[in-house]
């Protein structure tokens, strides 16, 4: 049997993302639920690594086991970075993204569309709780904020996301296209690499 891989987050829009993306990866991913524990790592972190690593200590510690989590944020340039590592409580944490988006269309509204350029970075942290060690892997995609919502796949801020050689937003894009150029996609292939070594050091253990 793989040893276990506690994945440290129970939002479904991540889930499903991680579901494909950790296929092969030679662990047997559980979630919170599965093992019926409840993480509450508050994300006070003012980087995306700090509360990355702060989710995955979290659930190391509460498990037991190797525990990947991740942050991530859209930073739009004509917002001077905003909302950053902010962007899952921007307006608040009950905002609802169409508020989120209506207030971000309000902030963008005289900045022409070659100007509205944006990034989403995500950074993912992998705990090991053998040896309380913590290795981060990074990926992120540019593109511009689109002038309206469009799409209905992915989740967060993809409909507002457009991918210039795609002449798509990411929530538009289909689902294998998405899983190979998003930021989350790009740094799931940097911690494929760290699970793949922690694999080879529990195997001699």
């Amino acid at each position: 049997m793989p040893p276990q891989l506690l994945l440290a987050t129970n939002n479904p829009g991540k889930l499903a993302e991680y579901d494909i993306l950790l296929e092969g990866c030679g662990w047997e991913v559980v979630t919170p639920g599965d093992l019926g524990i409840e993480l509450d790592a508050e994300e006070t972190g003012e980087t995306y690594e700090a509360n990355a690593t702060m989710k995955a200590q979290c659930g190391a510690q509460a498990s037991g086991l190797v525990t990947l989590a991740d942050d991530s944020g859209l930073e739009i340039e004509a917002m001077g970075g905003e909302p950053g590592v902010y962007s899952a409580r921007f307006l608040g944490e009950e905002a609802s993204y169409g508020e989120r988006f209506a207030e971000i269309d309000r902030r963008l509204s005289d900045v022409p569309r070659a100007q509205r350029r944006a990034r989403f970075r995500c950074v993912i942290a992998v705990a090991d709780p053998g040896t309380s060690a913590v290795r981060t892997a990074e990926g992120e995609v540019f593109g511009l904020i689109a002038e309206a919502p469009r799409g209905e796949g992915g989740f967060g801020y993809d409909p507002i996301f457009w991918v210039p050689q795609h002449s798509a937003t990411m929530a538009e894009l289909p689902e294998h296209q998405k899983n190979i150029i998003s930021h989350r996609a790009r740094a799931v292939a940097g911690a494929r690499q760290i699970l793949k070594e922690l694999l080879y050091e529990h195997e001699r253990a």
